[in-house]
């Protein structure tokens, strides 16, 4: 199988996605602005959001995805499956027992996560309410990372890459019609996310079926594999999300700035999340089975290799996003978000943070890239040393920078800290003699460093001046701004083209 061509799958898909995520904000911000309920909505599902990612894409799949590859290539299919099966089982007890919790202490979490909100009794009973409705997400999207690590281990990517689409649609079709019906309206918003888990579950179950994998409940704590697994599933919580951890405390400082902090920083978060989720998460996706299977056959060499060509792509792809996001900024918000009740100071709030977070995206992709190396030889102290360090290395920024910057300071606290972990991830990689970078480093970085010249002087004469943005119409601002990325984009590719790149020199096979 070509990585190349799984990696464009994959990243179609999230492409999609994301599109998707774009209609979902435009319909949230034009419906429901930047104000008292959005920010009772986002900090609500910001908490199960974190701990999805804690329990399910995050830790979970970083400490399961290198065990079951182990099982499927040296232990045959019977206890391959046993494997899932027992592993299931526990999950699903453990998290339903968080998500009842959860539920039960829904305003000692808000008060924790949002303490600010206690000065507006109304908003933070809102936010409370929201919280109930939200949690049970984490015990759906558990399930639904676990699904789809057996499918990407059977190298199914396609539909584990669908499959969070169909949460936009649910947040999509609840707010255009549900949200009249439902007082206040933005209630809609949190069914939407239990709606939206319940579809991504059903959804992945038929694929399960078909690769024979489809679990059965069997309980028991004595199985090697599954004390593996949530063994390293334990530590592997900071060593994959510390950057989830850093937004959730970000949002207890955005709690006390001026109200529509907590938003502005979510609609910004959300324009990050494009290329991340393209880039990051689909290497991220891509690589780990593959270096799973290195390992277990001790291909070091083969192993090495994978990790320089997936570093190689990040900053091909990433470094450029970054550049473009921090240059067209205001176009894309004014574009995405500038309508109904999002206002022009929503503009240029909303901004400042996204010009912060491009500072830092290339550290989080990389951190997204790097961590697979360490998780797939089942290596998790040395991250969660990084991670704990870089955790730390957030809240001392977010200290010094809130003052001045105010909510962007929180945002560039984030990325700094990103790269940070991302520079220490990799120095522990060398130092370990798991990565050797391969020759012609020097002359990529010169090449590269060219295109995104050519590029970013493309984009800051062709964007023009940033207030027309916010007097033109809709579809002057969607034509201009596909021109724009278009012309940029051509720009781009054709100087590395020039330079000598080639599609070819990036093709590479997964492991078998």
């Amino acid at each position: 199988m070509n990585l190349l061509k799984t990696l464009a799958t994959v990243s179609s898909m999230t492409l999609l996605s994301r599109v998707l995520g774009f209609v979902r904000d435009f319909v949230i911000a034009r419906t429901f602005g930047a104000g008292m309920l959005t920010d009772a909505f986002f900090v609500a599902f910001k908490l199960p959001n974190l701990l999805r990612r804690l329990f399910a894409e995050g830790a979970f799949s970083q400490a399961f995805v290198p065990v079951l590859g182990e099982y499927k290539n040296r232990r045959g299919a019977d206890e391959t499956r046993q494997l899932v099966d027992r592993v299931v089982s526990l999950l699903f007890l453990v998290v339903l027992t968080v998500t009842l919790l959860g539920m039960a202490a829904a305003s000692l979490l808000v008060y924790i996560s949002a303490p600010g909100f206690t000065d507006d009794p109304e908003k933070f009973a809102l936010t409370v309410q929201l919280t109930r409705i939200t949690f049970p997400y984490i015990l759906f999207m558990s399930l639904v990372a676990l699904a789809g690590g057996v499918l990407n281990t059977w190298s199914r990517f396609a539909v584990p890459a669908f499959t969070p689409v169909l949460l936009n649609v649910s947040f999509i079709l609840m707010a255009l019609y549900a949200a009249p019906h439902f007082e206040p309206p933005i209630m809609a918003l949190g069914w939407a996310v239990f709606l939206g888990g319940a579809l991504q579950l059903a959804f992945q179950l038929p694929a399960l079926r078909r690769i024979g994998m489809l679990p059965r409940f069997s309980l028991t704590l004595r199985d090697e594999g599954v004390r593996r697994i949530f063994r390293l599933m334990g530590p592997a919580v900071l060593g994959v999300s510390v950057a989830q951890v850093s937004l959730l405390l970000n949002t207890v400082f955005a709690s006390f700035l001026a109200t529509g902090s907590v938003s502005w920083l979510y609609y910004a978060d959300r324009l990050m999340e494009f290329p991340a989720g393209m880039l990051g998460a689909a290497l991220g996706t891509v690589l780990l089975p593959s270096l799973a299977r290195y390992h277990a056959g001790e291909q070091h060499d083969e192993y090495s290799q994978l990790l320089d060509w997936g570093l190689r792509l990040t900053f091909l792809l990433a470094a450029p996003a970054a550049l473009a996001l921090a240059i067209l900024a205001v176009p894309l918000i004014t574009t995405l978000f500038y309508h109904g009740a999002f206002t022009a100071t929503d503009v240029l709030m909303t901004r400042n943070a996204l010009l912060a977070y491009s500072v830092g995206l290339l550290g989080l992709i990389l951190v997204k890239v790097l961590a697979p190396g360490f998780y797939a030889r089942q290596n998790v102290r040395t991250p969660v040393k990084i991670a704990l360090l870089s955790l730390a290395a957030t809240q001392i920024m977010n200290l010094l920078l809130i003052g001045s910057l105010q909510h962007a300071g929180l945002a560039l606290s984030i990325g700094l800290a990103a790269s940070l972990n991302a520079g220490l991830l990799y120095l522990g990689l060398r130092r370990q003699g798991v990565y050797t970078p391969q020759p012609g480093w020097f002359l990529f970085y010169g090449r590269l460093a060219l295109a995104m010249a050519a590029m970013g002087a493309t984009l800051w004469f062709t964007t023009g001046d940033a207030n027309a943005w916010l007097n033109w119409k809709l579809g002057e601002r969607l034509l201009r701004l596909s021109l724009v990325i278009a012309i940029g984009a051509t720009v781009y590719f054709a100087t590395l083209w020039v330079a000598g790149f080639r599609v070819r020199d990036f093709r590479r096979n997964a492991a078998e």
